[in-house]
């Protein structure tokens, strides 16, 4: 009858908060509050030497913190194995092409790039942490701003890097393309976006869809041990199109909005 229990329908999200530069220590932060789940982002920008098989590039690296304040199944290596695969679904979606400019992270080809450190921080599992995870992951690199490097290079041609002092004369990243990841669960014969805990406990299959901004899907996944018919997957898919985008551009309004605040903006942190 298309109504769930805390009174939306199945393609209604709960109320999400996104803050950005919330930690000061990072090139770029971001915690995102979804219903009881809440996430924290951090993105450090360090250099480091190109990969072999990439030589003009830079890369991203992930790393997921389950802690165990989040929920008691996290307690000594409960979080574990949850914490890998987050990462290697991060790891898939942000290899598909064009996600991020990886070029525009070299410095100097073979010898110096930018390394993308994305450290993601669990401090409460209320449900959907896919999704909360890579809205958050998104708006981190959003906030994220990279000094400006020069290559100087000498008579005897050894070169010498500088780094720009300026806070403003900074690299932006392009998010444009990256997608966020729109976790479908299947209840009974209908499915839904967004399930808190108790639908997560109702549900035996569920399907990952990564979703551009313009409704395109870039890597798909299933989750649990029930089974999905095709016809079931093909409206799953659908309806991750229709509800990614919608939610692509409620994040990127929030995004500008809150840059466009400057140094005005009111920062809540984690007092809020």
């Amino acid at each position: 009858e298309d109504l769930r229990v805390d009174g939306r329908g199945c393609e209604d999200y709960r109320c999400i908060e996104v803050e950005t530069d919330v930690v000061s220590n990072t090139s770029g932060s971001a915690r995102v509050k979804l219903g009881h789940t809440d996430i924290l982002v951090g993105v450090k920008a360090e250099m480091g030497t190109p990969k072999l098989e990439n030589p003009n590039e830079g890369y991203l690296e992930f790393f997921v913190d389950c802690s165990a304040n989040a929920t008691p199944e996290f307690e000594g290596r409960g979080g574990e194995e949850l914490g890998t695969e987050i990462v290697n679904t991060l790891y898939r979606i942000f290899s598909t092409e064009n996600t991020i400019d990886v070029k525009s992270l070299c410095i100097n080809p073979r010898e110096h790039c930018w390394i993308l450190y994305v450290d993601v921080l669990l401090l409460e599992c209320g449900g959907n942490l896919f999704d909360a995870i890579s809205i958050a992951v998104k708006a981190a690199l959003f906030n994220t701003r990279i000094p400006k490097v020069r290559v100087l290079e000498d008579e005897e041609g050894s070169k010498e890097i500088e780094l720009s002092d300026d806070p403003y004369d900074c690299i932006r990243l392009n998010v444009d393309n990256v997608p966020c990841i729109i976790t479908l669960s299947k209840i009974g014969c209908r499915h839904v976006v967004d399930a808190t805990l108790q639908e997560e406990a109702c549900s035996l299959a569920s399907l990952l869809l990564a979703v551009t901004n313009r409704g395109f899907l870039t890597c798909m996944k299933k989750m649990g041990n029930g089974s999905l018919d095709p016809e079931s997957i093909f409206e799953m898919m659908e309806t991750g199109k229709r509800v990614g985008k919608t939610l692509h551009t409620s994040l990127q309004k929030i995004l500008d909005k809150e840059e466009s605040l400057g140094t005005t903006r009111q920062k809540v942190g984690f007092l809020g």
